[in-house]
């Protein structure tokens, strides 16, 4: 053991830093980009990865700013750079000074390939969305029972609605049978009696990380369950299938927890503040009305109803007096009327010709225009313009011309 050399930490490090970066030159590596994220000073940390390795990089602020290509999750491209051993950490990373687009990679096509099935199929369309309940009684969360995210969603839920029930369904959210068993968990929280939404989802990570929720399996399920779904997969820059066909998307899942349920706070305030505004509308219409019966008590009809008894009096003896002078109008109108028919109806009687010294001569009331129509002992009336007289038909034998 005296023969071995002691080095401390930090010397190992160099050691290793010293022969890393002097062994191997600039290269131009081909691999695809995974768990891209741009840090808040603008540098890009990402993952180059083929079918069997994989390795950190970083490209710095000043060379992603002269880029004329914007790295993202499954972008296959060449990256020209060299390692470097951050010492901090120990940890090799790859160094990118220039990168060059090839093309996408294999889950980046998958990817695009679903989505576009799955939007032809109508499955992201904002009509088939369900609102979300105001009041959850029982929420069902389907994802990882060990995870951070679901540590998080418990939190804020019972921090907001401390009434809620929570129902976790445990299943995988990462690897070849995550995808799966979340779309046996969803239909299983469906089934749940009393179970008002459903949430899903896991924190952040790559895209191979994020995968089970982009998988047709769990697009169909959520799309099948007649529970609403919240999705809450990985952060805010990450889209997945399953946050387009669910009924709302949750950026994280914090995010998701304020979402489901309400805070109980903000309904107490907003409760309160609506009992305010309630009293005081009923406090103005109080107001109003007093001031209202106020002025009715100051008219007149209230201060000496007597006056309008003989206003109202007085017009019933107007009205009446308007009804007897047009009732007069009326006959006298009438009367007129009567007259002129009565001197038509006069004009044309036969008793005014009688007037005249005519006479009118019936037998047996049918009356006699012609000599032939009688007969010897026929009894004759004659009406007269006063009175009438009777005769008796004669044969006169000493007339001429018997």
């Amino acid at each position: 053991m005296s023969e071995i050399p002691t080095v401390s930490v930090s010397e190992l490090v160099s050691a290793f830093r010293e022969v890393v970066e002097s062994a191997l030159p600039r290269v131009c590596v081909q691999a695809e980009i995974s768990n891209c994220r741009r840090s808040g000073a603008g540098h890009y940390y990402l993952t180059l990865k083929d079918e069997r390795s994989e390795i950190g990089a970083v490209i710095w602020r000043g060379t992603a700013a002269r880029m004329q290509l914007q790295p993202q999750d499954g972008m296959k491209v060449l990256a020209t750079g060299s390692l470097e051993v951050y010492v901090a950490r120990g940890t090799c990373q790859f160094i990118v000074e220039r990168m060059q687009a090839q093309g996408m990679g294999d889950l980046e096509m998958a990817f695009r390939r679903l989505k576009e099935k799955l939007q032809k199929e109508g499955l992201f369309d904002r009509a088939r969305k369900r609102p979300l309940p105001r009041i959850p009684r029982r929420v069902a969360l389907v994802t990882s029972p060990s995870s951070a995210a679901v540590r998080d969603m418990i939190q804020v839920m019972t921090r907001r609605w401390p009434g809620v029930q929570l129902i976790i369904v445990g299943v995988p959210v990462q690897g070849d049978h995550a995808a799966p068993a979340i779309a046996r968990g969803l239909r299983m929280a469906a089934r749940i009696p009393g179970v008002d939404v459903i949430v899903t989802g896991r924190g952040g990570g790559s895209l191979e990380d994020l995968w089970a929720f982009n998988e047709e399996v769990v697009a169909r399920a959520i799309a099948d369950s007649f529970v609403p779904v919240v999705s809450a997969v990985g952060h805010e820059t990450d889209v997945s299938i399953a946050d387009l066909v669910a009924d709302r998307r949750a950026l994280t899942p914090s995010e998701a927890g304020e979402l489901v349920v309400p805070s109980a706070q903000d309904l107490k305030r907003a409760i309160a503040h609506l009992s305010s505004r309630a009293s005081r509308a009923l406090r103005q219409r109080l107001a109003g009305l007093k001031q209202r019966l106020a002025g009715l008590e100051e008219r007149s009809v209230f201060l000496r109803p007597q006056a309008l008894i003989n206003f109202r009096r007085q017009t019933c003896d107007e009205l009446g007096t308007r009804l007897e002078r047009a009732i007069d109008i009326q006959l006298e109108r009438r009367r007129a009327e009567l007259t002129a028919i009565s001197a038509a109806l006069d004009a044309l009687s036969p008793l005014k010709v009688l007037s005249r010294g005519y006479s009118l001569t019936t037998r047996d009331g049918e009356l006699l225009t012609d000599a032939e129509q009688v007969a010897e002992g026929d009894l004759l009336e004659t009406r007269l313009a006063d009175g009438s007289v009777l005769s008796r038909v004669v044969t006169d034998c000493d007339s001429p011309g018997e």
